[in-house]
């Protein structure tokens, strides 16, 4: 198909002439060490910034992964890069777990454990272990995740709470961030486990290395637990949408719409249960995929582009790249050509509006009354090269990588 064909040399055009020369060339800290940590909307880079642990595990993974695909050894030192940085400042070797953020000198400043923090370094230490073998990456992936099954999982409700102090000790301010509620638990941090832990299930299963049989069980038994709290705590049965924010025993406390997260997660709890590879399984879980596929389309504009929640308009850069991705897959798996017009629809809308053709990388959104938003981060704690750049090569990898 001639549009697939399209689909497929931008985005990998988008990812190799875009999005990783930003972070390769303008964001590095040749003196220090590392990337810096912010540059604003407005293209004025923050040398002296703080520096986000997410931000860190996401260059870990984006690169990997890019280095897995394209085998380009620019890529692999960049990513060895900012794993010998994470080794060296964010991981904290006296209680475990990794901190929220260190300084530009890379002293730790905010050191509680956020569950989703550290979920996305062993996100990160799992792709590096799948794309170069090594062993000391797939041994701190595996303490990450002994780490979160340690001190965040709860086992009176079951699922997984958001936040400690360094020390694990209960915190106060549970909050990923400033706009989310203070709740035990939430459907991103559930999202932003499975995700990892399925990661690294496949690289368990894909190496085989003697005497980790149960190890990889333990780790299935864990992604399976993941698939059963989407499906029967987390889904809103009546709505299709995935609740936010729950109550320690899963009352659920917000009832606001993520269109961004419903698609999102249709393809990422797809992938967890690909990747158990469980036939019955999968029959259970392949209609809430496409349920919550369908809620998300809430948010779809006439525009092409998907709106990230109830009562924001705006069209932030990872809602669109989850967009593609998400219809993507149910064209993939069920031959839905529908799904596929609406992926592309919404890719025509990024390249008309959301890629910043001058400095490289995507603006944070487009406003609803289709203004570029400068206000927010241009790459910072939370601005990453994450959601784009796994779009790229999620097309890459699933409709063959152009030569």
């Amino acid at each position: 198909m001639e549009k697939l064909t399209n689909l497929l040399g931008e985005a990998q055009a988008c990812l190799t002439q875009n999005i990783l020369p930003f972070w390769l060339e303008q964001m590095r800290d040749v003196e220090r060490g590392g990337w810096y940590g912010r540059m604003t909307g407005r293209g004025e880079l923050q040398k002296d910034a703080e520096r986000g642990g997410v931000l860190y595990a996401r260059l870990l993974w984006t690169f990997s992964a890019a280095y897995r695909v394209m085998h380009d050894g620019a890529l692999l030192e960049a990513a060895s890069r900012a794993k010998d940085y994470i080794e060296r400042f964010f991981m904290d070797h006296q209680y475990g777990g990794s901190y929220w953020s260190v300084t530009a000198e890379g002293a730790p400043l905010d050191t509680k454990k956020q569950t989703y923090a550290i979920g996305f370094m062993l996100y990160g230490f799992s792709e590096y272990a799948r794309a170069t073998g090594d062993d000391h990456a797939l041994d701190v992936a595996l303490s990450l995740f002994d780490v979160i099954e340690e001190h965040a999982w709860e086992p009176e409700y079951g699922g997984y709470l958001e936040a400690f102090t360094r020390d694990w000790q209960p915190l106060a301010d549970m909050r990923l961030s400033a706009k989310d509620d203070n709740w035990p638990k939430s459907q991103n941090t559930h999202l932003h486990v499975i995700e990892p832990y399925t990661n690294l299930l496949r690289v368990l299963k894909e190496r085989g290395r003697s005497g980790e049989q149960a190890v990889t069980e333990r780790v299935e038994k864990a992604v399976r637990r993941l698939i059963d709290l989407f499906a029967h705590r987390i889904l809103n049965p009546e709505t299709h949408h995935l609740d936010l924010f729950f109550d320690l025993d899963w009352t659920r406390m917000s009832t606001t719409a993520s269109y961004g997260h419903d698609i999102e997660c249709s393809w990422l709890l797809h992938e967890a249960a690909l990747v158990v590879g469980d036939a019955g399984l999968l029959s259970q879980i392949e209609p809430i995929v496409k349920a919550v596929a369908a809620a998300s389309e809430g948010g779809l504009q006439t525009d092409g582009s998907m709106v990230y929640e109830s009562g924001d308009a705006d069209r932030h850069w990872w809602v669109q790249a989850e967009t593609v991705v998400g219809f993507v897959n149910l064209y993939q798996y069920f031959g839905d050509e529908e799904a596929l017009a609406k992926a592309l629809r919404c890719w025509d809308y990024v390249k008309a509006h959301l890629i910043d053709r001058e400095r490289g990388e995507w603006f944070w959104s487009v406003r609803a009354d289709g203004s570029v938003n400068l206000d927010d981060d241009h790459a910072g704690p939370w601005k990453c090269p994450y959601h784009n750049s796994r779009m790229c090569l999620e097309i890459m990898e699933r409709f063959g990588r152009r030569k």
